[in-house]
């Protein structure tokens, strides 16, 4: 059965790309949030605070993105994306 996940695309004014996740990321729906983050052209912000959840599959869909991308996360999520690295390689707001 497959976890329920949603990305939405939004605009900036400025014209920054921002994808945003809700529900949960995981191993059954890893292949759609990957195709997701691969649509948007440059730089672009994947919002996750509305994530409940993220696993491993859904942390190795970001890395091929961590030069392009900039992460927002709820203060739960946002240890999470450090202990995984992520803070050495983009940004994250919390």
């Amino acid at each position: 059965m497959s976890t329920e996940l949603t990305v939405s695309t939004a605009l900036r004014p400025d014209g920054t790309v921002v994808l945003v996740a809700v529900g949960e990321i995981d191993m059954s729906n890893a292949h759609a949030f990957a195709a997701a983050l691969a649509s948007p052209p440059g730089d672009f912000v994947v919002d996750l605070t509305r994530v409940e959840y993220i696993d491993s599959a859904g942390l190795a869909a970001l890395f091929p993105y961590v030069e392009r991308l900039r992460l927002i996360a709820t203060p739960l999520l946002g240890p999470v994306l450090t202990i995984a690295g992520m803070d050495d390689l983009t940004t994250i707001e919390v």
